[in-house]
């Protein structure tokens, strides 16, 4: 498993349209990742970024920490920020600095 500390803009701009299955849910859910955004300057190697997801309509998750599963990250823990509701579902933003 990768250390999420360590990780960059780079690893996750490979992923867009890749799927991450919320492993911290009762039910099973999946979010598809739709952006990969640079934010300028950061405490980690190659500044801040964000990342977005899409999901389903239901569940909405509330604002918190989920485990996210995705082939080649394993697990990771997430901010997840649900920030637009959208005729596909709901948009989740995570913010790295």
């Amino acid at each position: 498993m990768t250390d999420i500390k360590t990780l960059t803009i780079q690893d996750f701009e490979k992923l867009v349209d890749a799927a991450f299955e919320v492993r911290t849910t009762a039910a099973a859910l999946e979010l598809s990742l739709v952006e990969v955004k640079a934010m300028g300057s950061g405490e980690r190697e190659g500044g801040a970024f964000s990342l977005l997801w899409q999901g389903p309509s239901e569940p909405v998750l509330e604002q918190s920490i989920y485990t996210l599963f995705q082939a080649d990250l394993g697990e990771q823990d997430y901010f997840l920020v649900p920030v637009a509701e959208k005729d596909a579902g709901i948009q989740y933003e995570a913010v790295f600095t």
